[in-house]
């Protein structure tokens, strides 16, 4: 199985770099940062070398207010990679536990909203008992669209109690006009960075200890223009000189560029052996003295920049045990600049070193990006290969992208590597490169480039991004024939088939592998024989075709076909526990309990829950317990028992003085239910209607069709007739398609009364004639008034028939097997052995073992030949 797996987070990029003791302590400028923070934002834009990092690490150290760091670098330009570091950030400096928090809406990434994720993220943050800061450093190293969205997303619902500080050498690409508007932006420019002369006096005479006349660091000052590398790079020249005089002088007079001279002149100041190490390590974005060992191919790493930070030499330290460095990025840039013009063949050479150094310890996206930068492809190729499941699972999408895109036109990749960065086109919606990209895969295994032991596995890879693409494309024909063409070409446990496609969602059918609930008699169909394929291959277990059956058994329920629905759920019963996999485990419980629900069992729907509640509560993170609480909550309020719902809604935890997140949907309509059962139809009007516009936004049907259900329904408490039929209408409009049949039906003879009315309001309008046949054919699917209850069994027959697992273990209990054999045996807990004994003693009228071996044996059960079937 392969599951969503925490990546490495480096604290080097959330924790502020380490600054000397002793600094200039611009008080004017935090008295502006520190009088800014009541606002939402506060920018320092200004030129490379201008002290803003070292700014905000005074705020850090001097704020009496928390403050998360994040160190941004090109790599960030990954939707995924960049919320994730935001979070751990806040998890590190500001609110412990939080990235555990957060981590069901982060697994979600991509296909799930960023926006959902900020909302969460925001409603946690305002639960904080005192103010925090977080700060984003060298933003300008973003370019991706979508991370400015989020960010400008993020800013606009800001709790109170949090402030936002960006560091960027450019003005940030998104608006901030309206900020600045409401006087909640604070900026800090380039010309308020450059430093003053009586700045300048305290950082040479107290901090670099020069003692400089007022002369001539008015000179200084003069040619530096304040630039506060400039003012370094002096210090640096002047050092171990006692004719400061005439190099001042000397600086006075210069037409060059002062930064190049000032590099220059520091560079000559270092001994051969110091100069070579600066130079060849400046390839390294971050270092320590083992990769810095690999790459100077010496052993004394450590003592050398141990010798460079003591020196002050542009070199930074990226944590408090002075284990990782980084050089300023000045200076950095000044270095690369230089050998890469000076010395190309030793620049490819040092970033090879540093790719295989990295890799060596596993630190692969470093090692990529260095095989990149040597133009070493063939290593970059063989790196991908072995980090893409990683990356693919972690949802970094974009960084993946990038990295393919480096590589020059036609590259032979490895197979999976190419089938996998094929699957990476469809998900993202790039089906033409996708398609084009599996051809050459199919012309290359034409061809016999593939060595045989391994064209089984291409094959079946082929056939999987194949299918999704068709599938994705809705090009339903020709995924008939590509499956019936490779049907017996699937091969032994290929990678693709084991994915886990549900990392936090109540239903699989809200997710994007469930099309969140487009039904269509199509996609059934495919599903179906997508199940027969795999099944015949021997990979009936396989996660896929478990995602699968649970989806077609989620879209049975919801179209009434509840025997095919229990079928289909039970035969992903087992593999869920077995394998331990909440978001098939979940989903199925839910769905078990509905249909309960739908047959009168409402006490067996009840310990339905109570036992996925126990087992997930052991085997499972707690926000997976969540929605089996709330759906027990459901159950409660069905058989009237409003306090025991009001006792699993207050488990829930929910914050109802915030606004509801997607995130936890079933959760809130629970709540909602509730607080209509208790006469409160305004404060759930108001929690729905919050809720409401992030399903649009998620794009999620079966959240466009529940929630205006739900207001239908709260409207028709009220008395509010003609808001109630609206409302209908709108769930009507969305659901009418897709035929949603239990979403109406569910809701009992209240919804039922709403439905008679909606058609006596029927209108000339095409639509609403339309939609007023469809009402009408809902109305057909519930009980009339005056319906017999199901019959007692007689001894013609069953009131229904047992499923092949309940077969099973009405023959275990005729062989005297245990509750805990009948559990082993089957691979299931004690309590779900129990719930399934309920349910077949009420298939058969009876209630407790003895009962049902006589009513069995009465029936003639056992002398039936299908008993025996496995």
């Amino acid at each position: 199985m392969i599951r969503y797996s925490e990546p490495v987070v480096l604290k080097s990029k959330i924790s502020p770099p380490l600054t000397r003791e002793t600094l200039v302590a611009r008080d004017r400028l935090l008295h502006k940062i520190s009088k800014g923070v009541k606002g939402r934002l506060t920018t320092v834009c200004a030129p490379p070398g201008f002290g803003k990092t070292t700014l905000l690490c005074q705020f850090v150290r001097y704020n009496e207010q928390a403050a998360a760091w994040v160190s941004l670098d090109e790599r960030d330009n990954d939707l995924a990679r960049f919320w994730r570091y935001v979070v751990h950030a806040v998890d590190a400096a500001i609110a412990p536990g939080f990235a555990e928090l957060m981590a069901p809406v982060l697994h979600t990434f991509p296909q799930g909203s960023v926006d959902t994720m900020i909302d969460v993220m925001m409603n946690e943050l305002h639960s904080l008992d005192r103010p925090a800061a977080l700060i984003l450093d060298d933003y300008h190293c973003l370019y991706d669209k979508s991370i400015h969205e989020s960010v400008s997303y993020m800013i606009d619902i800001l709790p109170d109690n949090v402030h936002l500080l960006i560091a960027s050498r450019t003005e940030l690409p998104f608006s901030t006009a309206k900020w600045l508007v409401r006087d909640e932006r604070t900026d800090i420019p380039a010309p308020h960075m450059l430093f003053t002369s009586e700045e300048a006096e305290i950082f040479y005479r107290e901090v670099v200890n020069l003692p400089l006349s007022a002369d001539n660091i008015a000179k200084v000052l003069g040619v530096t223009e304040g630039w506060a590398a400039g003012l370094q790079l002096v210090s640096l020249s002047l050092q171990e000189r006692r004719d400061y005089e005439r190099l001042v002088h000397t600086f006075s007079g210069i037409d060059l560029n002062i930064a190049d001279y000032l590099f220059h002149e520091v560079l000559s100041r270092l001994s051969t052996e110091l100069y070579e190490f600066v130079l060849q390590t400046s390839v390294l974005q971050r270092m320590d003295d083992s990769i810095c060992d690999t790459v100077t191919l010496r052993g004394d790493s450590r003592l050398v920049l141990e010798q460079l930070r003591s020196r002050n030499l542009f070199i930074v330290a990226l944590d408090d045990r002075h284990t990782w460095f980084r050089y300023h990025h000045v200076f950095s840039e000044f270095l690369r600049t230089r050998l890469r013009h000076e010395h190309p063949e030793q620049w490819t050479r040092l970033n090879r070193l540093a790719s295989l150094g990295f890799a060596e310890r596993g630190m692969l996206d470093d090692a990529i990006d260095h095989a990149i930068a040597a133009e070493d492809y063939a290593l970059a190729s063989a790196l991908l290969d072995k980090h893409i499941l990683t990356a693919l699972l972690r949802g970094e999408f974009a960084t993946l992208l990038s990295w393919f895109a480096c590589f020059p036109a036609r590259t032979a990749w490895p197979p999976q590597l190419h089938l996998l960065y094929a699957f990476l086109l469809v998900v993202t919606g790039q089906f033409e490169r996708a398609e084009d990209d599996m051809r050459t895969v199919e012309i290359r295994l034409a061809n016999g480039e593939y060595a045989p032991e391994i064209r089984d596995h291409v094959r079946s890879g082929l056939f999987f991004v194949k299918a999704n693409l068709m599938f994705s494309s809705g090009r339903y024909e020709q995924w008939y024939a590509f499956a019936e063409r490779m049907n017996e070409l699937l091969p032994e446990d290929p990678v693709f088939y084991n994915f886990n496609y549900n990392e936090s969602e109540p239903l699989v059918r809200r997710t994007a592998f469930g099309l969140k609930g487009a039904l269509s008699d199509e996609a059934g169909k495919i599903g179906r024989r997508f199940v027969q394929m795999l099944e015949a291959r021997g990979w009936k277990d396989s996660l896929i075709n478990q995602y699968v059956v649970q989806t077609l058994a989620e879209s049975m329920y919801e179209w009434n076909c509840l025997e095919e629905s229990r079928q289909l759920s039970e035969q992903v019963e087992k593999v869920s526990r077995a394998k331990r996999i909440p978001g098939l485990f979940v989903p199925n419980r839910i769905t078990q309990a509905r249909i309960d629900i739908a047959e009168g069992r409402l006490s067996l729907a009840g310990e339905t829950m109570d036992e996925a509640i126990d087992f997930a509560s052991r085997h499972a993170e707690y926000y997976w317990v969540r929605p089996l609480r709330a759906f027990r909550a459901r159950i409660h309020l069905l058989q009237g028992r409003i306090e025991e719902a009001a006792e699993q809604i207050a488990l829930l935890q929910l914050p109802l003085d915030l606004k509801p997140t997607y995130n936890r949907e079933m959760e809130v309509l629970s709540v909602t239910r509730l607080l209509g059962a208790l006469g409160k139809e305004d404060e759930a009007l108001r929690l729905l209607e919050q809720l409401k516009p992030q399903g649009r936004r998620e794009d999620c049907l079966i959240s466009m069709i529940e929630i205006p259900i739900q207001q239908a329904l709260m409207e028709q408490r009220r008395g509010q007739s003609g808001r109630a039929l609206d409302f209908l209408h709108e769930a009507l409009s969305v659901a009418e398609p897709y035929t949603y049949i239990r979403s109406f039906v569910d809701e009992g003879q209240a919804m039922a009364r709403l439905l008679q009315q909606y058609v006596a309001r029927q209108s000339a309008s095409e639509t609403k004639t339309r939609l007023s046949a469809y009402a009408g054919k809902l109305l057909g699917w519930f009980p009339q008034p005056g319906d017999d209850p199901p019959a007692v069994p007689s001894s013609a027959g069953l009131v229904e028939a047992l499923t092949p697992s309940e077969w099973r273990m009405l023959n275990g209990i005729r062989q005297g097997a245990s509750n805990k054999q009948i559990a082993l045996e089957h691979a299931l807990s004690e309590g779900t052995v129990k719930v399934y004994l309920s349910r077949i003693y009420g298939k058969l009228g009876v209630s407790s073992r003895i009962q049902a071996l006589l009513r069995a044996q009465e029936l003639g059960l056992f002398d039936r030949q299908d008993f025996w079937f496995e």
